[in-house]
């Protein structure tokens, strides 16, 4: 229930912030001004001693955000592909939250795969392990399958993931509701819309069948890129709480060190996994999106191994090209045509001034062309980009939460690979090559295509569905409420053909 015992939870989180020492630590890191420190510490200090005491052993930060629980956690991973806004230190210490997390017990573990499998372990599995990595959600086990002899990892969900879920989630929303209360100016960030968004994502990778679902997919459109590859997934041994892959040997993408005495390319890598998240992107509209280093492997090969396919994102066509066009307007330095992008998406209000805009996102721009990104200050870039949103009056694009999300998980993983990376000069060749692709010649007779198919579909019905719709528009006030049903029936079917001719005219124009 999203009720006031929700304010005990979000003061336990400051609490526990301040008595761990995590709230000095991460508000130091990402440089917080002086009066937002202030102000947030005077909050939580009388309330430390509600605060969680977490495991004495481990880094401020660490101790705190596995105290608080997996939906924190999630937050301290995606600090921890950013040493670029917290620092090398602090990033390097929230790693351990990707998947060295204190596990769960042996015997718990069997029991749930057990009762999800219908069999003991040892009917199943020659050999099963203790855990070789243990996350947020869930732990992974190396087994061997009886029948065939075949190497897999088992994953299987923490006992009671989904109730620990949903208490944090309910705190969220009832944040969500109280900024959006207290701060009018926030609304257009939709931050309730942003946890919903949130909230769909999490109880996704909650049920491990849609899990190996989004496997099975993803290594379909994934099956020609070269430098890439995943580990299939093993249906019979995989249900809600308990997943079957086979095994895939490598070496972890956030051990620079073990990377290097393999004798892979780490600038090479850097650029691949960058390019492969763009290309996924914008491709396939079907992206990996939690890739950060605790679910990517470097096998002995050199290709990149992806896993925990819990999190993925979708975006549709035009989005794509949306995404697209802003990208490339941005390499080539287009400024103007950046900004015309964003108004035609909707993206930014009708009613602002678009050359007023074009230059702010040329001071966006510029300092950062042709810099490395050790050079580039993310802190600075994103506090600018969030002064231009509101003085432009942008609002979040809740389509867009998880792409930006991810996109900053990949660009963060290529700078721990590649600390010189320049992200314009890699991404150029996937985004120039999608543009070729999807507003070419090509692709205009595709849509054309796709245009013709539907029209050859609906189109003996569109005459009488518009005149029926147009009729009805004039027609005297409704009947009685029996007869009403029937008449919005009708008047949906007459506002679908509408707008699927009116769609079929824009796309025969475009």
């Amino acid at each position: 229930m999203r009720g006031p015992h929700n304010i005990i939870r979000l003061i336990r989180t400051g609490a526990t912030l301040e008595r761990t020492g995590a709230m000095a630590v991460i508000l130091g890191a990402m440089d917080a001004p002086p009066q937002v420190r202030i102000a947030l510490r005077c909050l939580a200090w009388p309330f430390q001693w509600l605060g969680l005491k977490g495991d004495p052993g481990t880094p401020p930060a660490v101790r705190a955000l596995t105290a608080l629980g997996p939906a924190y956690i999630k937050f301290g991973q995606i600090l921890s592909t950013r040493p670029d806004l917290v620092g090398d230190e602090l990033a390097t210490q929230m790693r351990v939250l990707q998947d060295k997390l204190p596990p769960f017990d042996m015997l718990t573990a069997k029991r749930a795969v057990q009762s999800e499998l219908g069999q003991p372990v040892e009917s199943l599995f020659d050999d099963f392990s203790p855990p070789i990595a243990a996350a947020s959600i869930a732990q992974v086990h190396k087994a061997r399958i009886r029948a065939t002899g075949e190497d897999v990892a088992v994953k299987v969900l923490r006992p009671g993931i989904e109730r620990a879920f949903r208490v944090d989630i309910d705190a969220f929303y009832f944040a969500a509701s109280m900024i959006e209360l207290l701060s009018p100016a926030s609304r257009r960030l939709r931050p309730t819309e942003v946890i919903k968004h949130f909230e769909g994502v999490v109880l996704g990778e909650l049920d491990l069948r849609l899990e190996a679902s989004s496997a099975g997919e993803f290594a379909a459109n994934t099956q020609n890129d070269a430098g890439f590859q995943l580990p299939e997934v093993k249906w019979n041994l995989s249900r809600r709480r308990v997943m079957t892959l086979a095994w895939a040997d490598g070496v972890p993408m956030g051990d620079n060190d073990a990377i290097d005495a393999a004798g892979h390319d780490r600038v090479d890598l850097g650029n691949r996994v960058l390019q492969l998240f763009l290309s996924h992107a914008l491709r396939d509209g079907y992206f990996h999106a939690d890739m950060h280093q605790g679910n990517l492997k470097v096998a002995p090969n050199g290709n990149i191994i992806a896993y925990d396919f819990g999190i993925m994102g979708h975006i549709d066509e035009y989005t794509r090209r949306v995404y697209a066009e802003i990208i490339y307007g941005f390499i080539r330095r287009d400024y103007r045509r950046v900004a015309e992008v964003h108004f035609e998406a909707g993206y930014v209000p009708a009613d602002r001034d678009i050359d007023e805009f074009s230059r702010a996102l040329r001071a966006v721009g510029e300092p950062i062309f042709g810099m490395d990104a050790s050079k580039i200050s993310m802190g600075s870039l994103l506090s600018y980009l969030f002064e231009v949103t509101e003085r432009f009056g942008m609002e979040t694009r809740t389509e867009l939460i998880l792409l930006q999300r991810t996109m900053v998980v990949v660009e963060g993983v290529a700078r721990s690979l590649n600390p010189q990376i320049n992200i314009w000069e890699v991404a150029k060749p996937v985004v120039e090559d999608y543009i070729r692709q999807s507003l070419g010649p090509r692709a205009i007779a595709r849509s054309l295509g796709q245009t013709l198919a539907v029209l050859a579909r609906f189109g003996p019905r569109l005459p009488q569905l518009v005149e029926d719709a147009i009729i009805r528009q004039s027609a005297p006030p409704p009947e009685p409420p029996h007869h009403r049903k029937r008449d919005l029936v009708a008047w949906g079917a007459g506002g679908v053909a509408l707008g699927a001719s009116v769609a079929a005219l824009i796309a025969l124009l475009d």
